[in-house]
């Protein structure tokens, strides 16, 4: 019997607790807005991470491969300057759950899938700013508003 469980529950301790949990995309509204803040629906948008490149219409959702690494987004629209983001990517409860429960290997599995890392749900991004939308500050059923990002010298 013990042998039997022990064969049942090797996948779980070797994919790691997020791999089991999350999926490998997650969703994630785009939103575009004017200076004055005004909604524009129809956008032209590019996110992208060391996973590749999706193109979305600002107002839509897209399935968003999960990584380690931050996602970039521009929207472009002919009417007004390009709307240029980062979003911060966070990890999730599955990372530390690997952590906390002792799973080291799945915590490696985990981070090299991308799996035990999630990006906001919800962005809006505004033409001619470029923004930083960071996950610790979001609120479920709201979009995350973006802080300026601040040019390096």
């Amino acid at each position: 019997m013990n042998k039997l469980l022990a064969i049942a529950c090797a996948p779980f301790v070797f994919t790691g607790c997020a791999t089991v949990v999350n999926e490998t995309t997650h969703p994630m509204k785009i939103e575009t807005m004017t200076a004055e803040g005004q909604a524009v629906t129809g956008a032209d948008c590019k996110l992208t991470n060391d996973y590749g490149s999706i193109n979305v219409k600002s107002g839509d959702t897209a399935q968003v491969r999960r990584s380690s690494k931050d996602l970039d987004i521009t929207c472009v629209q002919p009417q007004n300057p390009d709307a240029v983001a980062r979003a911060i990517s966070r990890a999730n409860g599955g990372m530390w759950g690997n952590i906390i429960l002792g799973g080291g290997i799945g915590a490696i599995v985990d981070h090299n899938r991308g799996t035990a890392y999630t990006y906001p749900t919800w962005v809006q991004l505004v033409f001619g700013k470029t923004l930083v939308f960071d996950r610790t500050a979001e609120k479920e059923g709201h979009p995350l508003l973006g802080t300026e990002a601040v040019a390096s010298k």
